[in-house]
């Protein structure tokens, strides 16, 4: 088991320099403000619904925290706590350990939009945002929640397969 969690958060480290490194570079100038690419975002949700919903929600909390130190900074534990809330809402409405592909591609979407509310909710009781929500959601987090879609599109079979594994190891432990 050590060795599929192990591969798990390397690939989440990946991902995470991904984000800040390759994504920036990929996406149009026109766009870089509008699609937020959270590509550990959507491995977590893959998390939550194929494993479990408590892991899920460690690893939203301690990676949402690194977004919140490298990335953004204006609050610090805003992204944590956004990531990790709503990885842990998903998981307890989806508990389903052999979603299929439209059930799965519907998570992402909903996933990615209870986080960026949450996001905006968070903002807005701090008054650092300034934009209607209904702008925001036009112009900022349907952009974003496609690009997640697409993304979880291409990820969706080899996530499932690792992540299967590593719930047939953790079973074959606790068993043991």
């Amino acid at each position: 088991m050590k060795m599929r969690r192990s591969v798990l958060i390397l690939l989440l480290i990946v991902l995470f320099m991904l984000e800040g490194t390759i994504m920036p570079w990929l996406l149009p100038d026109a766009w870089e403000m509008r699609i937020i690419p959270n590509l550990v975002f959507i491995v977590i949700l893959f998390v939550t619904v194929y494993h479990h919903r408590h892991t899920a929600l460690i690893l939203g909390l301690s990676f949402g925290m690194l977004h919140d130190v490298v990335f953004y900074g204006r609050i610090l534990g805003a992204h944590s706590f956004a990531m990790g809330l709503s990885a842990y809402l998903i998981g307890l409405i989806f508990q389903i350990p052999r979603a299929p592909l439209p059930l799965m591609m519907t998570v992402v979407l909903l996933g990615s939009l209870l986080e960026d509310s949450v996001l905006f909710a968070i903002y807005s009781v701090f008054n650092l945002g300034q934009v209607p929500y209904n702008w925001a959601l036009l112009h900022h987090m349907l952009p974003t929640m496609l690009f997640h879609f697409a993304i979880a599109l291409l990820l969706y079979v080899p996530l499932r397969r690792q992540i299967e594994l590593l719930k047939k190891e953790t079973r074959k432990e606790e068993a043991a």
